[in-house]
């Protein structure tokens, strides 16, 4: 007499987890493309990252996503000598973020009247908070630019901060001295943006496996030092 085939065992609680992960890293990564669109459509300055891509942008003639493909790229070659090991959201983030770009650049309309683009400066920062939550929270390693702060910080014994700034300092002037925009937003988002990442970071967390159900964000460094661009 056959033996009756077991049914299907249900899927286990870590598949599950790796699937919420996946998910939160892509559409993270996507809506940070997205709310760095927004941000050059409101017109109001950039991202400090997103500023040297577009002062490139305009010299080269390439679009700023696929700028920011290339700088990722470039950036991601530092982490060699910084013995970095990039995970799967490293890589994901040099392409998906600059695709995003491009797409949601070629749907939005110009916008003239400060009416339109300070909501549009206001939704973008605010999105780009969600959207760090969501991709850091994934645990899947942090961006090239994330890494490339934190690595510096480890070589060279300076403060995350210090690391940042120094970076983020020459990133702008650069930009700004090839054509890309600084004004209020790109204050605005320097002020806004850790907080945003913080609470979007809790909000966000997918319990790890020995967490017992808790949805604390472990404290590693990509996530002390929150800033992509």
């Amino acid at each position: 007499m056959s033996t009756p085939p077991s049914p299907p065992s249900p899927a286990s609680p870590s598949s599950g987890r790796l699937t919420r992960r996946l998910l939160q890293l892509y559409l993270g990564l996507a809506l940070y493309g997205g709310s760095l669109a927004l941000l050059v459509g409101a017109g109001l300055g950039l991202a400090p990252w997103s500023v040297l891509d577009q002062g490139i942008a305009e010299l080269t003639g390439l679009t700023i996503g696929v700028v920011s493909i290339i700088v990722g790229a470039a950036v991601l070659l530092l982490w060699i000598p910084l013995r970095q090991r990039p995970g799967l959201g490293t890589v994901s983030n040099v392409f998906v973020v600059g695709i995003a770009m491009d797409g949601t650049l070629a749907l939005i309309p110009d916008t003239h009247t400060l009416a339109v683009r300070i909501p549009l400066l206001v939704v973008a920062i605010v999105l780009n908070g969600v959207a760090t939550g969501l991709y850091i929270a994934a645990r899947f390693g942090p961006g090239p630019r994330d890494g490339l702060m934190t690595g510096l910080h480890r070589r060279t014994g300076r403060s995350i901060r210090l690391v940042r700034t120094a970076i983020e300092v020459a990133v702008v002037a650069t930009g700004f001295v090839l054509g890309g925009t600084v004004g209020v937003g790109t204050v605005l988002y320097a002020v806004a943006i850790g907080p945003l990442a913080q609470l979007f970071l809790r909000v966000f967390a997918v319990p790890s496996a020995s967490s017992s159900g808790s949805t604390v964000v472990a404290t590693g460094p990509s996530e002390r030092a929150i800033l992509r661009r």
